[in-house]
C-alpha cells in the first residue's frame, strides 16, 4: 500500500524491494510537494540496514551519493546503476545522481553480492 500510494500520486517510477524474511520496515515517509520523494529504510538479520531514496530528493547532486569509489554498473530494478564501495566500507547503487529524478539504493552491514541481489530484485511500481 504505501509504494501503491506513491506511485499513484508522481510522475516517476517507484520501486519496492523484495528482501528474504526477517527485513522489516524501520521507517518510511513520503512527500508530494517539488516533484515527490520516497525514503524508507529496513533493519534486518544481524542489525544489517538496507534503504531507498527516490524520486526528486536529491536535484542539485550535492552530497547525495556516499562517497566512494565507483565499480561499474549494476541492477537497479530494469535501470542501470552505478554500484559505489563507500567509503565507511559499505555498499550502494545510484541511479541519475543530480538529476530532478533520481534514485539511491544504500546498504549497512551488507556485501557486495547482496547489495547486487537487492538492487536487481527491485520490483518497478506504476508509472
Amino acid at each position: 500500500m504505501f509504494y501503491g500510494s506513491v506511485a499513484t500520486a508522481v510522475d516517476w517510477t517507484v520501486y519496492c524491494p523484495v528482501l528474504p524474511n526477517g527485513w522489516f520496515v524501520e521507517a518510511g515517509q513520503y512527500r508530494l510537494a517539488n516533484g515527490g520523494r520516497l525514503a524508507i529504510s529496513y533493519r534486518g538479520p544481524g542489525g544489517a540496514r538496507f534503504s531507498l531514496d527516490e524520486g526528486a530528493w536529491c536535484s542539485d547532486g550535492t552530497g547525495c551519493v556516499p562517497a566512494g569509489s565507483g565499480m561499474g554498473t549494476t541492477a537497479f530494478g530494469d535501470l542501470t546503476g552505478t554500484l559505489i564501495a563507500t567509503s565507511d566500507g559499505n555498499f550502494a547503487i545510484s541511479v541519475d545522481a543530480g538529476s530532478p529524478v533520481s534514485w539511491l539504493l544504500t546498504g549497512d552491514g551488507l556485501d557486495e553480492a547482496t547489495i547486487r541481489t537487492f538492487g536487481a530484485a527491485l520490483i518497478a511500481v506504476g508509472n
